[in-house]
């Protein structure tokens, strides 16, 4: 079975971030995000992959080509013009037509058990499965409306009033039927393929009740770096295993003075933090300096930014 990681977003909602760097490179505990991705995939007999790039596109592929990434396949498909989810699903419609394929997000952190989904899959036989995660931040995210063990409805959309707990995890596990229904066009993949298998044969679905965090939004991006453990835990030991990097929260090449106070936080390659500093829930991207003396808290700190981004709010919850 072959895969089709999305890889091609701007990634606008974690600007400035994303300016310099496409959000596919932006680290969690110090491990590309999409490293999260293809470690999954490998870990579950996934050999050949198919990854869209637009934004920055050259540092994903020099990335991807320089990681030393054993016993992958994986080809690339560049968008000079973006066409979003589905119309870039659609322009490689020609490398994915003999079976069955899984579609990633590459934005996601989470421990999917692929091998499971497949079963699924097989046992609904259905033209697509869609992976769906139950939280009670739905109604924010955009609830999946279900009925029977298919996906009816996408936030009710299509007028079903079906309401669910249910969000799309961005992993879904489709046959060559949807590209009937896509554009080759820029366009999103819930309004045409997605759609299209509802109203043609149904469209199933795979309850995922482990690890599941999206990065989308500096809040999403803060929390999965300082909300490390189930990360740590869950996936640092196979992660080394199969891929050669495992999330880690300290860079061993970071420089950090002595009566430096750290705790909750992400140091990247490359920082530098002074005497007399305390770091707290914060992430310091690669290349950081913190100068003497200075506290941060719930920050994200970017190297090339003016400014340091900072939610002050009491709950941490602020958007940025």
């Amino acid at each position: 079975m072959k895969a089709f990681v999305l890889a091609a977003g701007l990634g606008t909602r974690l600007s400035p971030l994303t300016d310099r760097t496409p959000k596919p490179l932006i680290p969690v505990l110090n491990v590309p995000s999409l490293f999260y991705t293809i470690f999954l995939l490998k870990q579950a007999g996934i050999r050949e992959i198919i990854c869209n790039i637009h934004h920055h596109g050259n540092a994903v592929r020099q990335f991807i080509e320089s990681s030393n990434l054993t016993g992958l396949t994986i080809t690339f498909s560049e968008e000079p013009i973006i066409l979003g989810t589905g119309g870039g699903l659609k322009k490689c419609e020609k490398l994915l037509d003999d079976g069955d394929f899984i579609l990633v997000n590459s934005d996601i952190i989470s421990d999917i058990d692929f091998s499971a989904l497949i079963k699924r899959h097989q046992e609904m036989g259905r033209a697509g499965t869609l992976t769906l995660f139950e939280t009670p931040e739905a109604a924010t995210i955009g609830w999946v409306g279900v009925e029977g063990g298919l996906v009816k409805d996408f936030r009710n959309l299509r007028n079903t009033a079906l309401l669910s707990s249910f969000i799309y995890t961005g992993v879904a596990i489709l046959s060559p039927a949807i590209f009937r229904f896509m554009k080759a066009e820029f366009s999103g993949i819930v309004d045409t393929g997605f759609t299209g298998l509802i109203d043609n044969g149904g469209l199933s679905y795979y309850q995922h009740k482990g690890l599941w965090m999206d990065i989308g939004t500096m809040h999403h991006y803060l929390l999965a770096n300082i909300a490390r453990n189930p990360v740590m835990n869950n996936l640092a030991l196979p992660m080394e295993q199969a891929i050669g990097i495992a999330p880690h929260a300290i860079a061993p090449d970071a420089i950090i003075s002595s009566d430096a106070n750290i705790s909750c936080s992400v140091v990247g390659k490359g920082c530098s933090i002074g005497a007399g500093c305390t770091i707290t829930n914060s992430v310091l991207l690669p290349g950081v300096t913190i100068k003497a003396g200075k506290s941060i808290v719930n920050t994200i700190a970017d190297p090339f930014s003016r400014t340091i981004m900072e939610d002050q709010t009491p709950t941490g919850k602020k958007r940025w």
